[in-house]
């Protein structure tokens, strides 16, 4: 059982696999002034080995039924990332993060991988909340939240440590029903 899903021509989610670790470790490094700033993990990404545990550890919550982390391939190459983290299923619920290579951004891609990961999250997995934290500043990553129709509940102040600082993250939530209203269903 693996998690693969094609989002549009071209464009397809998949389970990140450990053969993919060389890929993305080029893909982070060739990203990394612009992912530091936002994302605590990438200071702690020194090698493919790095990437590779990242993936066993994916892979591991995966087949615990704790969700999918994958990565996103444009015309077959390595662009970005997307996934939950481990899924609450006490509450029925999660968050998602992604990212994305810089020569990619703004074509809509993270969006239309969003709208793939919320069809599984909320309609095959039944779950009942997702939600979005963005760095308060990372206008980019909170116009995703807000194109996808989510509700913007307010700043946790001060609740991630990023490259030698705190960053205020904006909290965004979708529910099962306004998924389905949305999604014409």
């Amino acid at each position: 059982m693996r998690f693969h899903r094609p989002v549009t021509e071209g464009i397809e989610v998949r389970q990140f696999e450990l053969g993919d670790a060389g890929e993305v470790y080029a893909a982070v490094e060739r990203n990394r002034q612009y992912l530091r700033e936002w994302l605590p993990w990438v200071d702690q990404t020194h090698g493919p080995d790095q990437v590779r545990d990242f993936i066993l550890r994916s892979l591991a919550q995966f087949h615990a039924n704790e969700g999918p982390s994958a990565g996103i391939w444009i015309d077959g190459g390595f662009a970005g990332s997307i996934g939950c983290h481990r899924i609450d299923w006490a509450n029925r619920s999660c968050s998602i993060g992604y990212w994305i290579d810089a020569a990619r951004q703004r074509r809509g891609v993270i969006t239309h991988c969003c709208d793939v990961l919320l069809a599984y999250l909320f309609g095959e997995l039944g779950l009942h909340r997702v939600v979005i934290q963005c760095g308060v500043g990372n206008l980019r990553s909170c116009a995703v939240p807000q194109r996808l129709g989510f509700t913007r509940e307010g700043v946790a102040r001060g609740a991630e440590w990023v490259n030698d600082r705190w960053v205020d993250l904006l909290v965004w939530s979708m529910l099962a029903d306004e998924w389905r209203r949305a999604a014409g269903g």
